[in-house]
């Protein structure tokens, strides 16, 4: 991967899905590359998540179907510049670090970019979580030959590219489900090492057992797909 430039492309929108981040979401919104626009997706907080996201700068979209995959999805249709990137909200991973993956997808030829997430502290990422991540992208392998370790959030590709793959998941599946269509569609995915840190507040997935099975059983319903044609979304 090529160094991070001084001047980051100024056409790119970052869509961070909310739920409930108050305490964070100043360390988040300050980590946004100068010119890129954060599209915060309040997904029914019940803090003053949007107030401060608005307050800060960011444009504020307001998604009120619960699900991870819901947000990211309101904030991929609402977003207008040429390359999208994904980020939680949550400050376990820093936004700024998605300079140089905007860089491979202009100019190295990657259709996707994602960050493998390397936990700074034992307790950063439970067991239970590492656990049914390395499970799915085992499952991934086999399903579409990538030899991946994680799917983190963090990422990036071209908007329309992503909208041609017609994205269905609504909850847990969705970044998943990104990666098997563009796979199936023949997208160039790379992966690289992200630091992730302590988060703050608590996890609405991978904190609880039970979070973590309901998300390996989304994604699990994902990998069951038939490969749909997505010749459009090149």
């Amino acid at each position: 991967m090529k160094a991070v430039t001084i001047s980051p492309p100024s056409d790119v929108d970052v869509v961070l899905p909310c739920l409930n981040e108050a305490g964070a979401l100043p360390w988040v919104l300050a980590r946004i590359p100068a010119r890129w626009r954060a599209l915060v997706v309040d997904n029914g907080s019940t803090d003053d998540s949007a107030r401060i996201a608005r307050a800060l700068g960011a444009t504020v979209v307001h998604e009120p179907r619960r699900g991870f995959g819901a947000a990211c999805h309101a904030g991929l249709t609402a977003a207008t510049a040429e390359v999208v990137c994904f980020c939680d909200c949550d400050a376990s991973l820093d936004p700024a670090l998605l300079v140089p993956f905007v860089e491979e997808i202009r100019e190295s030829g990657a259709d996707l970019v994602l960050g493998r997430r390397r936990p700074r502290g034992r307790a950063v990422w439970p067991v239970h979580a590492r656990v049914g991540n390395l499970a799915l992208a085992r499952l991934l392998r086999r399903r579409t030959g990538l030899r991946l370790h994680d799917l983190g959030p963090l990422r990036a590709a071209r908007r329309e590219q992503l909208l041609g793959l017609e994205l269905t998941d609504r909850r847990s599946g969705y970044p998943l489900q990104m990666v098997v269509r563009a796979a199936d569609a023949g997208w160039r995915i790379t992966e690289h090492d992200v630091p992730y840190l302590p988060r703050t507040g608590a996890s609405k997935v991978t904190g609880t057992w039970r979070g973590t099975w309901h998300a390996v059983r989304d994604m699990s319903r994902v990998l069951q797909e038939t490969p749909v044609g997505t010749e459009s979304a090149r």
